[in-house]
């Protein structure tokens, strides 16, 4: 079954508006009234997806529109799980090590960091990745990186360092503690919206129904 891992709009940063419209259709054989649909949404909106060009320095001219689709479409991916509180600051390459049996070596890497409670529920960037993690995950070799943690209050640059090893990240995942600690396979799906780098995308988990875990 797969497991819908995004986050809804409604609160999220950067914005969205949107209104419909009805068009009356008609012809000799039928009458009916079509919905359209006009929205504005920031880039940031629920889950969203960061290839490495949101960085200007890192941009590799991939975007929404030509980013290779076989590379997010049921990615085998590895889990990481922690129980950190909100607060209690960096994790580091060794408490990532620690949460493994070895380190990871597949294509895309989940960080469940927080255990049962989703980014919002904790203090902003109360927890985030060392630099010394941002390397031991570059250093699995993983392509795609959906966490629920990243970049301090104070800056480091982890996502500079990530999207310069060319690592693409899912931010704002939800329920990521309902994961199995059995291999995922990961889809993120979204528009072709020509020229971006970052954008709302839909993050899901291929897992059988009774790998779910409640927290």
């Amino acid at each position: 079954m797969l497991l819908d891992l995004t986050r809804d709009y409604v609160g999220s940063p950067g914005g969205y508006r949107q209104h419909s419209e009805e068009k009356p259709l008609r012809s000799a054989n039928s009458a009916y009234t079509g919905i359209i649909h006009r929205f504005e949404s920031g880039s940031m909106q629920g889950t969203y997806l960061d290839l490495p060009g949101h960085i200007k320095e890192c941009d590799d001219g991939l975007r929404a529109d030509n980013y290779p689709i076989e590379q997010l479409y049921r990615v085998p991916a590895s889990l990481v799980r922690l129980q950190r509180q909100s607060g209690s600051g960096a994790v580091s390459a060794a408490d990532l090590q620690a949460a493994c049996a070895k380190t990871p070596d597949s294509p895309a890497l989940v960080i469940n960091a927080l255990g049962d409670k989703d980014p919002e529920h904790i203090e902003t960037r109360s927890v985030y990745l060392s630099l010394d993690a941002v390397d031991w995950i570059i250093h699995s070799g993983c392509r795609l990186l959906v966490s629920d943690i990243y970049e301090s209050q104070s800056l480091e640059g982890v996502f500079l360092r990530l999207f310069q090893a060319g690592v693409c990240c899912v931010c704002e995942p939800v329920r990521l503690y309902q994961l199995p600690s059995a291999p995922l396979l990961l889809t993120v799906a979204f528009p072709k919206f020509p020229g971006l780098t970052q954008f709302p995308c839909r993050l899901l988990a291929e897992i059988t129904e009774t790998d779910i875990k409640t927290p």
